[in-house]
């Protein structure tokens, strides 16, 4: 294609980039929004290692309130990504666990995870220079 002015090329670059829209239907949205929290992640990884109890994802989910990781737990469950499974037992037990769409989640999260990581001393350098700067 031949551009002719810059009026032209601007629009045709408009053109090419990704439009994303606010809506139910936006993936990003209604999938990315629901593990970029503040918490979904670590809970996630936390039942990585395996099924567990509330008290104990409690207890190494440190600072997170019981009443968040009831809220977060609930969250993960709806989005199929973690199972609750509650045993007939006195006092009852309820163990959660990811379920395989979870398990499939944490693989690319992973990445992400590890990339901060490697990351963490070079973003924490950025928002110091940055802040001196304001």
């Amino acid at each position: 294609m031949v551009v002719k002015n810059r009026e032209q090329a601007s629009a045709t670059v408009r053109a090419e980039k990704r439009i994303f829209h606010n809506t139910e239907e936006c993936p990003i949205r209604n999938v990315v929004a629901q593990i970029g929290d503040k918490w979904s992640v670590l809970i996630l990884f936390a039942l990585v290692e395996g099924p567990d109890r509330f008290n104990s994802l409690k207890s190494r989910v440190v600072g997170i309130s019981q009443r968040m990781l009831t809220q977060t737990l609930r969250d993960l469950e709806r989005e199929g990504y973690v199972s609750r499974t509650v045993y007939a037992e006195v006092p009852v037990k309820v163990v959660y666990e990811l379920t395989d769409l979870g398990k499939d989640l944490v693989k690319p999260l992973y990445q992400l995870v590890s990339w901060a990581d490697t990351h963490h001393d070079e973003i924490r350098r950025a928002r110091k220079a940055y802040d001196e700067r304001s």
